[in-house]
């Protein structure tokens, strides 16, 4: 497997499931990587320089050498054809790898609005709106149903969309969103949280 000149530079917020996401795959693939912790309440990630890295003012960023890359899924996406080609991770198939973009695609529909913003309000100690639990429902519902067909979001082993979804689901209930009435969810995050270098993601500021 391939291994970067020097260590993988992640730009990041610990607590953020989308960093978290990049995080994951590092360590599953064992890549040599370093954290740069950016100061989001205090303004950093809108200051020139980290602007020039990302100008959204966004994390996660990645620097491998002199390639910058934003956004956490094309992340993922990269570090798993340029680092682990011959896995699993991304799939080859057509329909599988269709399938995944689905996932991709409700990571930032459904997952993002819902889920992820649940975890945020409780987080912070505010109330969550009903249309945010509404939504978080009616996306767990989905994926319960689908866990019925397969192990794993896409296929019969995990791959880039199962970690996309995983840190935001399983802290739903910081929320106040139960995953008591998804039996197959959770034994799906126990299956994340088996893999070999599997890191969990922080749950408090």
């Amino acid at each position: 497997m391939p291994r970067p000149a020097v260590p993988l530079k992640l730009h990041r917020l610990a607590l953020s499931g989308h960093c978290h996401r990049v995080e994951l795959l590092l360590s599953l693939l064992d890549l040599p990587h370093e954290f740069v912790d950016v100061d989001l309440p205090g303004g950093e990630h809108r200051q020139p320089a980290f602007l020039a890295l990302n100008p959204l003012g966004q994390v996660p960023v990645l620097q491998d050498g002199e390639h910058v890359l934003p956004e956490s899924n094309a992340i993922l996406v990269y570090l798993a054809s340029r680092y682990a080609p011959s896995s699993d991770w991304l799939p080859r198939d057509p329909v599988e790898a269709a399938e995944q973009q689905r996932w991709f695609a409700l990571s930032v529909g459904m997952l993002a609005p819902g889920p992820a913003s649940a975890r945020f309000q409780g987080i912070m100690g505010r109330p969550v709106p009903p249309a945010i639990v509404e939504t978080s429902h009616r996306l767990f519902a989905l994926i319960e149903a689908h866990l019925a067909q397969r192990p794993f979001l896409v296929a019969d082993r995990p791959t880039l969309a199962d970690l996309s979804f995983y840190g935001y689901t399983a802290q739903a209930p910081i929320g106040g969103v139960s995953l008591a009435d998804y039996p197959r969810l959770r034994a799906w995050l126990a299956r994340i949280e088996a893999l070999p270098g599997f890191v969990p993601l922080p749950d408090k500021l």
